[in-house]
């Protein structure tokens, strides 16, 4: 059986304001694609998000444009910029910080697709 060919275009129009405390625009995250989501995720300058996990799902930010602080677990932290790429295991407790005067944009790719269920806020979020 072919797979099926599919384009979908980019709409700026589509991005929310979602809990955790950034700008999204789904790209990718269908039901029958339960392989991967791609998200563009935008974070205001001085922004960060909530302390938060993603379980069932490993996920990677692909830096694309700022630079920020990325946070995972009690014990790790580095910064990041323009094509780095930061691979996040499932349930692991992170935050992302916008360091720069412009917006921090980057892809979020989770591998199985990302799912609003999955999401979870942490006790970390209260520091």
């Amino acid at each position: 059986m072919a797979e099926k060919i599919q384009l979908l275009t980019h709409n700026s129009a589509a991005e929310y304001y979602f809990q955790e405390g950034c700008y999204i625009t789904e790209l990718l995250n269908q039901s029958e694609d339960h392989d991967v989501s791609i998200a563009k995720a935008r974070l205001t300058p001085g922004t960060q998000t909530r302390w938060h996990k993603v379980h069932h799902s490993t996920e990677r930010y692909v830096i694309i444009h700022g630079f920020g602080r990325v946070e995972l677990g009690e014990d790790y932290s580095a910064e990041v910029g323009p094509m780095d790429v930061v691979v996040i295991p499932p349930g692991v407790p992170q935050r992302i910080i916008n360091i720069c005067e412009t917006d921090l944009t980057f892809l979020a790719i989770c591998s199985p697709r990302f799912e609003h269920t999955n999401y979870e806020d942490t006790v970390e979020a209260n520091r």
